[in-house]
């Protein structure tokens, strides 16, 4: 009997041949869904997502169930809260249950390689969603942003508010970084830094706290309480009579505990206004934010896009065609290079999040 990993062997196969030519909670299992002109689908699917404490998780996880319901499928729709072994126990009862197939956005990247194991053996496709699952070869497809393009929006921002290119400064900045868990937070910090380096080196930006290797900024977990104490001891450590022009924060979360702390240090006031801080995911407290001209920018990531890729992806497999990518080259997660699919991220400030979030959030939500 030919099984589903076979079938993904060919499919593998045939997407080399194109890319060469072209150059602990759980909310349990959900209905069948309407089905539409595509509802055909035969089976269950697990998705395992990484916290509840982040609005934007919620939202991929609504996002892609309605997706594969949408196609006929049946789902079960974990979240590990954080926690690396409870998601890794969440996936292995998906396997045992029997789902048809996995999508993945891991909360620990290296954590799920021995279950994965399991879910090979059991012939079951695996799709890591917009974190790559690092060190397995049972990694069959990935989805995401071109996390590099993150980092280089939220650099352009900084360098376009603060006038670099023309010359002025020097200006202080300080850098944070996500969790060094995940293997996105390397590609952000890398974009990033792409851009701000030079000016880094020629002194017109300044990071007084002297933190600016990726293992000194990173933040456990993304989390915005782990982000507003390291702020406020650089706050407290570096900038006595002095005040800092921007801040690269990679993700809303980090932005605002971020923003907790300079204000609980005087800053939003007339004669210390706040400095530059970037952000990402468009998160709704951020947009009002923006809006209140506290935090200045994020990087918008129509995640209802992400899921349907991921969606379409998982019924390609089943179906037995091969799925659409778009990157050139495979994203090597240490034993394999990867097939993917990257969408394209938008930068959003006070001057374009009416337009850009047309449709994602009303007016109302906004107030």
């Amino acid at each position: 009997m030919r099984t589903r990993r076979a079938a993904l062997g060919t499919i593998a196969g045939a997407v080399s041949l194109a890319l060469t030519l072209s150059a602990c909670g759980e909310t349990g299992e959900s209905g069948s869904g309407s089905g539409s002109d595509s509802g055909s689908g035969d089976g269950t699917i697990g998705i395992a997502m990484p916290t509840r404490a982040s609005e934007r998780w919620l939202t991929d996880g609504r996002s892609v169930v309605k997706d594969l319901e949408d196609k006929g499928y049946r789902t079960k729709l974990v979240y590990g809260d954080d926690d690396p072994k409870a998601q890794v126990a969440q996936v292995a009862k998906l396997v045992e249950q029997g789902v048809d197939a996995l999508i993945i956005a891991a909360i620990d990247n290296k954590s799920l390689n021995g279950v994965l194991q399991k879910a090979a053996d059991a012939d079951i496709p695996v799709i890591s969603y917009d974190r790559l699952i690092l060190g397995s070869a049972n990694v069959d497809y990935y989805v995401s942003f071109d996390n590099e393009q993150v980092g280089r929006q939220q650099a352009r921002h900084i360098i376009e508010r603060l006038g670099l290119e023309d010359g002025e400064g020097p200006f202080t900045i300080e850098l944070f970084a996500g969790s060094p868990d995940d293997n996105n937070t390397k590609y952000f910090y890398d974009g990033s830094m792409h851009l701000l380096q030079p000016y880094l080196d020629s002194k017109q930006l300044i990071v007084r706290s002297g933190e600016t290797t990726l293992d000194k900024i990173t933040t456990l977990r993304w989390d915005g309480a782990t982000a507003q104490k390291r702020m406020s001891r650089i706050l407290s450590k570096s900038y006595n009579g002095r005040t800092v022009d921007a801040v690269l924060s990679p993700y809303d979360g980090i932005s605002l505990g971020v923003l907790a702390a300079l204000k609980s240090y005087g800053y939003g006031s007339d004669g210390k206004p706040l400095p530059i801080i970037t952000g990402q995911d468009a998160e709704l407290a951020s947009v009002r934010s923006i809006i209140a001209g506290e935090q200045s920018q994020t990087v918008y990531k129509d995640l209802r896009e992400l899921a349907t890729v991921a969606a379409n992806m998982a019924d390609d497999i089943l179906k037995g065609r091969t799925p659409r990518i778009n990157s050139r080259r495979g994203y090597e997660n240490g034993v394999k290079d990867v097939p993917a699919y990257l969408l394209q991220p938008a930068s959003v400030d006070k001057s374009n999040y009416s337009y850009v979030l047309a449709g994602y959030y009303t007016a109302e939500e906004l107030k």
